[in-house]
Order: structure tokens, then C-alpha cells, then sequence
């Protein structure tokens, strides 16, 4: 989920002292990080923070050192109030970097949350990227790191089933930011071509991954200088590159998956219409026998009269 600036007011503050007829608020500590909670989500809120605890480095990143507030909604109706209007309506968690503070949906969130530890390790890659790099990286990148942090490998199954991958031009990274701000699944596509190309940039060096990339880019302030001076290509270059990887590596195999799935699709549809031949085909054929045994029979039965004929009375005198 992207980074926002919600304004929070103070009645709705995560961590404040529990008002009257609410559960007792839950406040946990270690290291770096503040974990605040109801009663209910005890047990997660102790799960994320030993989580954030046992995992707190970075891809290309210094370690972290500044505190974070992890606030966990019990629902909701309490996420929303605690956000505010800034997140999209598919978000499960949202990241404030200016404040180093995480606001995710607890134990009654919907299935589409998502893992929380997986959710929380997205946030902190945010809060992480912007302690180092401040507000340098523009958005698609943001959600991009993020994902590689996280581990996210599911975003390339959007691309390996999306049958838009069989025909659809390839965003350059200029275009990368609109898709985020199109609708839910227009995002879905966004997050993994920004995850896509992340990826690829840390791959170019398969011993220092993102740390020079992240050093040049942060003296320098130019995306394209950090892409020339970490992997000795031009932008256009690397948006070639990391194209064509994609294409080869996802194209064919989203146009066999949506070619098998329509397939399937047709299977299904017609499978009746073959039962239904094959009950049609199974009668007349056992029409047509039983007209052959009739014909039969009445062929030995003609027959059988022909001989009692022929052995009448005139056949017993001559014999």
C-alpha cells in the first residue's frame, strides 16, 4: 500500500488512553518500534513486532534507525477514521513517512488484507526508503521497492494470467505513476510493472543489488545518472531492457494461460451438447439393433415356416 499524509485528529490518534467503552488499549516496545493495539489484537500486535524485530534491513539500504509507531485498527470503520480520505478504497495498511508511523487493519480485516506481517514488512520498506532517500523517489518506485522488500513474488502472477500482457504496449517509467491512481485494477497492473522493474534494476548487479544504485542517486538527485553511473546504461536503455525481459518472460506464458483458460472455457460449454450427442447416437444405435434382431427373427421365423410347408402332407406320401 503507498505512503499518504493523513491528518489524524487528536481524538483519533492511535495510542491515546482508551475512552470510556472501549477495550484497553495495548502498548508493546522493542527495539526501534511502538506497537499499539485493543485488547483484542494482542496476540498480532506481539507477532508484528517480533516480525519487524527479527527482519528490520532493507535491500540497498542502511539499516534503519528512526522510531516507528505501528498502530493496528480493530476494524474498519477505525482504519478509515484513522486514515482519513487519503487511501483508496483497496487499501488494507497505509505508511505516513513523514510522522514513521504505520496504520494497518487488525484480526477482523477481510480476506483481501492480505498477511499482516507480509503487509507490515511492505509499510516499514516505505518508512525505510524515505529515512535514506527523503522524497527523491517518485511513487511507482516507492510501491515498487516496497514489493521487492516484501517479498512479494505474487505480483508476477498478475502479470504470468494477465491476458492484457498478450497484446498491451509496456508502460515507460515516465508512465509508471498514472496507473496508480486508475481504479483498483489499474493499480493491481501498476504494482506489478513497478515490482517488474525494481526487480530487474536489482538483478543488473548481482553483488551489490541496489546499494550503488541508491548512493548515486542520492548524491547525483537524477534517476537517469544513478542508472548510467550503478549499471552503465542510459534510462532508455534499461527501459528497453527491462521491457523485453518482461515480455519474454511473461508474454507467452499469458497468452498459454488465457488461451488453456479459454479452452476450458469452451469445454465447459460444450460438454453437455457432446453428452447430449452421445445419449442421442447411443439410442439410435440401439434402435438400429433391435430393428436387426427383429429382422432377424423374422427371417428364421419365414424360414422355419418354409420347412414345416415343405414337409406337409403330399412331402410324407413320397416318402
Amino acid at each position: 500500500m503507498a505512503h499518504a499524509q493523513p491528518v489524524m485528529g487528536p481524538a483519533a490518534r492511535p495510542g491515546q488512553e482508551p475512552v470510556p467503552g472501549r477495550q484497553p488499549s495495548v502498548r508493546l516496545d522493542g527495539g526501534r518500534f511502538t506497537v499499539v493495539a485493543e485488547a483484542g489484537d494482542a496476540r498480532l500486535a506481539r507477532a508484528l513486532l517480533t516480525a519487524a524485530r527479527a527482519n528490520d534491513q532493507f535491500p540497498g539500504l542502511p539499516r534503519p534507525a528512526a522510531r516507528v509507531l505501528i498502530a493496528v485498527a480493530p476494524n474498519a470503520a477505525r482504519f478509515r477514521e484513522w486514515v482519513g480520505p487519503h487511501a483508496p478504497e483497496w487499501g488494507a495498511a497505509i505508511a505516513v513517512p513523514d510522522e514513521q508511523r504505520i496504520i494497518l487493519q487488525g484480526r477482523r480485516a477481510g480476506s483481501d488484507a492480505g498477511d499482516p506481517v507480509a503487509v507490515l514488512r511492505h509499510e516499514l520498506a516505505h518508512l525505510a526508503l524515505h529515512e535514506h532517500m527523503g522524497r527523491l523517489p517518485p511513487r511507482w518506485f516507492d510501491e515498487g521497492y516496497a514489493s521487492v522488500a516484501a517479498g512479494e513474488w505474487t505480483r508476477d502472477e498478475t502479470l504470468a494470467t494477465s491476458v492484457t500482457m498478450v497484446w498491451r504496449t509496456l508502460p515507460r517509467l515516465a508512465q509508471l505513476e498514472r496507473g496508480f491512481f486508475g481504479g483498483a485494477s489499474e493499480a493491481t497492473w501498476s504494482y506489478a510493472m513497478a515490482y517488474r522493474v525494481v526487480s530487474e534494476l536489482q538483478a543488473l548487479d548481482p553483488v551489490n543489488g541496489l546499494s550503488n544504485f541508491f548512493i548515486y542517486w542520492k548524491s547525483t538527485g537524477s534517476l537517469e545518472k544513478a542508472i548510467r553511473q550503478a549499471y552503465g546504461m542510459t534510462g532508455d536503455q534499461f527501459e528497453r531492457h527491462w521491457q523485453a525481459r518482461t515480455r519474454r518472460r511473461y508474454g507467452a506464458l499469458a497468452l498459454v494461460t488465457n488461451v488453456s483458460a479459454v479452452f476450458g472455457l469452451f469445454g465447459v460449454l460444450l460438454l453437455p451438447l457432446y453428452v447430449s450427442k452421445r445419449r442421442r447416437d447411443r439410442v439410435k444405435l440401439d434402435a438400429m439393433r433391435a430393428a436387426d434382431q427383429a429382422q432377424e427373427a423374422a427371417s428364421r421365423a419365414s424360414a422355419l415356416q418354409a420347412l414345416l410347408d415343405a414337409g406337409g402332407p403330399e412331402g410324407a406320401r413320397e416318402s
